[in-house]
């Protein structure tokens, strides 16, 4: 497991390091474009150092929040979700994180689920109502694995990092196009800014113009190609830890039936979640600009694992369904021969229909937001509004005073 997490390191600091060089080319020939031969390119990469620290800087201290912020998601005890909280402490004990990450729910129908943190010592995983009401608990668990192995397999601040640089390659890149068509920009206009000659200077300005079209592009499927291999090796951590293929599979199906708009989602925060909150409705996962490997691929890896839920077995099925050779774990991660048997399959056959879905969603939500929920012995459940101020309430079919019980702590 360590070879696993340290190769993952590696892969990170590599995609961090080459969307960093775009930054640094993009803001040199920018430089040179406006400023001249002499001294502009410099002071372009000057400038873009500057901005890769501060946006680095933002995202290890704050990234975690900042996401968690922009996606609606509102800390919950464990009163809100008892079984929730379970299986994050299960899955936390067989994970071996030091701590129990912190948890939020989105009140979104759409169901979906991302993790975020600088380290497993400052995490938090995130689900939304949707799925939480959707799910069994086999199922459950499987995307809850799934989350915290993106922590464990330290993704989860790279992954942050990765998505700031690719948002300010993107906004510099907008912004000096922008420049050049909204102010009448040419190419001959630059010819002549440099002691060097025009000839030069031309070809700085078109060396700009190529970059900043290109380097988003770029940019962007670094980000993608190291993206849905996590996911791969998310799929594979998770199952190792709850040792029931199956339930993660399950998981996916559901999420790709989905059709309701993660409306908390957006582009910079989209390759966080499990499953793609951007698709609509037609779309084709396999697509080159997805953040996500085909989930019926994925499925279809998982349920190929019929000889155990270890990594030798992930790796087998994944060769099996992509017919490719594709080492996706490390070599001595497979050679430990480790056997991980699968475990009972009758653990949980429990379905949930619409009726209960729907009921299960909207108390969910009330309970997120602060309702509170009373028993009366008449077998009315009284669903009390956080603006109720009074510690009694009185029951609308049998009269009976009921107390009222102290609010959650959200």
């Amino acid at each position: 497991m360590w070879e696993l997490i340290q190769s993952n390191k590696r892969k990170s600091l590599i995609l961090f390091l080459a969307m960093g060089i775009i930054l640094l080319l993009l803001g040199y020939f920018i430089g040179g474009m406006f400023l001249g031969t002499n001294g502009g390119g410099e002071l372009g990469v000057f400038f873009a150092l500057l901005i890769w620290a501060v946006v680095s800087l933002v995202s290890y201290f704050a990234g975690s929040s900042i996401m968690l912020s922009v996606s609606r998601a509102k800390e919950v005890t464990k009163e809100v979700h008892p079984q929730l909280f379970n299986i994050v402490e299960e899955m936390k004990i067989a994970s071996a994180l030091p701590k129990i990450p912190k948890i939020f729910i989105i009140n979104e129908e759409a169901p979906n689920a991302f993790a975020t943190g600088r380290s497993p010592e400052n995490c938090a995983v995130t689900v939304t109502a949707g799925l939480l009401s959707r799910l069994n608990r086999d199922e459950l668990q499987g995307v809850i694995a799934h989350e915290m192995s993106h922590i464990k397999n330290r993704d989860i601040l790279y992954m942050t990092f990765a998505g700031v640089m690719l948002g300010t390659i993107v906004i510099v890149s907008e912004v000096f196009l922008r420049g050049l068509w909204f102010g009448g920009g040419s190419l001959n206009r630059y010819k002549n800014r440099s002691s060097g000659g025009g000839s030069g200077q031309a070809v700085i300005a078109i060396a700009a113009l190529v970059l900043a079209i290109l380097a988003p592009i770029l940019a962007r499927l670094l980000y993608f190609a190291i993206s849905r291999k996590r996911e791969y090796l998310a799929d594979a951590s998770g199952v190792r830890l709850t040792r029931y293929p199956e339930g993660l599979a399950s998981a996916l199906e559901k999420l790709a039936d989905n059709r309701l708009d993660l409306r908390a989602a957006n582009k910079a925060t989209a390759g966080m979640y499990i499953v793609n909150p951007l698709k609509k409705k037609g779309m084709k996962l396999s697509d080159l600009t997805s953040t996500h490997p085909p989930i019926s691929e994925r499925v279809r890896i998982l349920r190929n694992m019929s000889q155990g839920a270890g990594y030798m077995d992930y790796q087998n099925a994944y060769m099996k369904v992509k017919h490719k050779t594709e080492r996706l774990i490390p070599n001595s991660v497979l050679d430990s021969n480790e056997k991980v048997t699968i475990r009972d399959t009758s653990v949980s056959k429990e379905t949930i229909d619409k009726k209960n879905y729907r009921r299960n969603l909207g108390d969910l939500v009330m309970n997120v937001n602060g309702y509170s929920f009373v028993h009366c012995v008449c077998g009315l459940t009284l669903k009390i509004p956080p603006t109720y101020k009074k510690s009694e309430i009185k029951c609308p079919r049998c009269g009976r005073i009921n107390k009222v019980p102290p609010r959650n702590k959200l």
